[in-house]
């Protein structure tokens, strides 16, 4: 039971100091001119003013509240390296007890989990949460046991009650770390990129040596190991072997005695870009096309066009002496004999043989092909001539026979059976309304995939690998009907782009590709590929466990499935003759980059209300109370702050200055004033 005394002016404040201060000014023109009763009608403006200020005595009846602590148990992954995780159990067990058996005390116990997505520890915002469910003024101490490494420590918190952190872990406690300063997203493919990696034994390291194991992997091949230097930046040059995504590893081997080895990989995605597309074009006899391609190439500010023109060809007898002629001599030995390895393509459009280029340098290009090169041959009515490429050493990697016959009629190229699953003629923009085409080469495929067909389904794209390279024949030479609009035109552009870049190995328009995209722990696997029907895909988890998971259609020649990975890191995907790798997540996860217990992270909210660390190894310390403000902690004590928080169920009111004994009293001094002044 509490009384206090309350005021309720019955006019406004200002109006009742201003009926004060005209009271002063007649008490004391009363006492200037000698009235003997101006101390009675003093009392009596008194009694006035004090009915008006509106006082009252209020009493209320109150129940004590218990106070609350608030004990927050870390369990995320860091609190299960080496004891912690008994640590914690015990320390929590024992604090809770303590807890418990204070008076008018009541505990919470709150679990920190795992941050989801790789968000690391969120104890702090797990703590805002619980704040917001407990009454403010209750919360007389906030305990957590942890480890100290949280990661959302600088979410703004104004605490009610001191924190303090009962830090687990161990003074012994050591590990090893590898990590990456710097990796770029791309890098040029062949060309070497530097990568800084740096690799550092943390805590209570033992000094043996100054020397470690590393191995690196590509794209999950065995790795290559080297010995490097502990506690210093490396600058390791790293070239890309092929386009894409490129999967680069490094790891180190467990050390004795370590936390974990968790942190001792690094996953890095690189995507592998061309620096220049470099292409030979060669053109033979010129027609309506001619410039088809060079358009197209030349479009392209990634590629670097070397265009090859027969403008005087040796049949050509025109009377001009050589001297007045102002072509220039092509240098092709240089580039069909010694620089032919540079090119990523070589076109051969409307070329038949006439002397110009010998043989020895046509089975250059056929060894180039089967070195890796490509060659696309855009046929024309020379093709199934006398002097047909395919009748030189080219002709033993191109795909297709000629019949020597040539067909001038109008047809609809169609896309075939195989070429609906193939990405160069998969989907093309029109659905398949395209125009005419008015000529065509008759072949024979002996190999490779028939993607287009014309007249009587006769073949009219094909494509093809030889050993190492690729070949394509377009037996046609009016795919610039398309580009001119004919009968509606044509994906022209877009067939061809797709076809040069087949050529040139673009991962995006392999056939025969399994491909998959991470985004968190979600994995999406893709496989592409010329067949109705694929075999599971076989999955390798970084903890070397395997599941075959089912591919479902996805449209023409795609297959998709998608899954959730049950933990981080490197995963091998295995689909019959194809095998890819993907990064998921990190590989090392948030929680385990920093693993030496330390209350560096905590410390600046313990400081705010003063509070405390106690390592748990060192002992459990006891609990006192402490004024809110004063230090919170010392050695081998932490404070509580007892708030003394009550619930008010009864309220009253009483008026000190009822009417009554206002007029009474207010009576009775003006009465005596009048009297007292002789006044009868």
């Amino acid at each position: 039971m509490t009384g206090t005394v309350l005021f309720d002016p019955l006019i406004p404040v200002p109006l009742l100091i201003g009926l004060g201060v005209l009271a002063a000014f007649g008490i004391l023109l009363a006492l200037w001119r000698g009235l003997s009763g101006w101390a009675l009608r003093g009392l009596a403006a008194a009694v006035v003013l004090a009915a008006l200020a509106g006082p009252s005595y209020q009493t209320e009846d109150r129940a004590p509240l218990s106070d609350i602590v608030l004990l927050l148990e870390d369990e995320s992954a860091s609190q299960r390296l080496a004891d912690r995780a008994d640590q914690t159990d015990a320390a929590a067990e024992a604090m809770a007890a303590r807890i418990t058996a204070r008076p008018n005390t009541e505990l919470r116990r709150i679990t920190v989990p795992d941050g989801a997505e790789d968000a690391g520890t969120r104890l702090m915002t797990t703590l805002a949460d619980a704040l917001a469910e407990e009454p403010r003024s209750r919360i007389a101490g906030i305990l957590a046991v942890s480890d100290g490494r949280v990661h959302d420590a600088d979410l703004p918190l104004d605490l009610p009650a001191p924190l303090h952190l009962l830090q687990t872990g161990r003074t012994a406690d050591w590990d090893r770390r590898l990590t990456v300063r710097n990796a770029p997203a791309f890098a040029i493919i062949g060309e070497p990129v530097t990568l800084t990696l740096r690799i550092d034994d943390l805590g209570a390291a033992p000094e043996d040596g100054g020397l470690t194991r590393l191995d690196i992997s590509v794209d999950g091949q065995d790795p290559q190991s080297f010995d490097v230097p502990i506690g210093q930046d490396l600058e390791l040059p790293v070239a890309l072997p092929h386009g894409g995504r490129n999967v680069i590893r490094f790891s180190l081997p467990e050390a004795d005695g370590e936390l974990t080895d968790r942190n001792n990989a690094a996953l890095i995605q690189m995507n592998g870009v061309r620096d220049r597309l470099r292409v030979l074009l060669v053109s033979g006899e010129p027609h309506p096309g001619g410039r088809t391609w060079r358009n197209l190439l030349k479009s392209d500010s990634a590629v670097d066009l070397v265009h090859f023109t027969i403008l005087r060809p040796p049949d050509k007898q025109d009377g001009v002496p050589v001297n007045e002629l102002s072509l220039i001599a092509f240098p092709t030995r240089e580039l069909f004999m010694d620089k032919i390895d540079d090119f990523d393509l070589i076109i051969f459009d409307r070329y038949q043989r006439r002397g110009i280029l010998p043989a020895l340098y046509l089975d250059n290009v056929a060894q180039y092909v089967r070195k890796g090169g490509a060659v696309l041959v855009a046929a024309g009515p020379d093709f199934a001539s006398a002097d047909s490429l395919y009748r030189s050493p080219l002709g033993t990697v191109l795909p297709a026979t000629p019949t020597a016959r040539v067909l001038e009629e109008a047809f609809p190229p169609v896309v075939t059976d195989i070429g609906q699953r193939h990405p160069v003629t998969a989907e093309l923009p029109g659905k398949g309304d395209w125009g005419r085409w008015l000529r065509q080469i008759d072949v024979t495929a002996e190999r490779g995939d028939v993607v287009m067909s014309g007249a009587d389904d006769r073949p009219l794209l094909v494509l093809d690998r030889v050993d190492e390279g690729r070949v394509a024949l377009l037996a046609s030479d009016h795919a610039w009907l398309w580009n001119r609009g004919y009968e509606g035109g044509g994906p022209q552009l877009e067939l061809l782009r797709r076809l040069a870049h087949w050529m040139m190995k673009e991962p995006e328009l392999e056939e025969e590709a399994l491909t998959a995209t991470a985004q968190g722990r979600t994995m999406r696997i893709t496989r592409r590929t010329l067949d109705e029907t694929v075999p599971p895909v076989t999955i390798t988890a970084p903890d070397g466990s395997t599941t075959e998971v089912p591919l479902s259609p996805a449209g023409p020649g795609r297959f998709e499935a998608e899954i959730i990975g049950e933990e981080m890191g490197l995963y091998r995907l295995e689909n019959g003759e194809e095998v890819t790798v993907i990064g998921l997540g990190p590989a090392a996860p948030r929680e385990f980059i920093e693993t030496i217990a330390s209350d560096e992270a905590l410390r600046p909210a313990i400081d705010t209300l003063r509070g405390g660390v106690a390592r748990v190894e060192d002992g459990l310390p006891r609990l006192r109370d402490v004024r809110l403000g004063r230090p919170a902690a010392g050695r081998g004590w932490l404070g509580l702050t007892p708030r003394g928080a009550y619930e008010t169920r009864d309220v009253r009111q009483t008026p000190l200055l009822p009417g009554w004994l206002v007029l009474l009293l207010s009576a009775l001094f003006i009465i005596a004033a009048w009297l007292r002044e002789g006044r009868r």
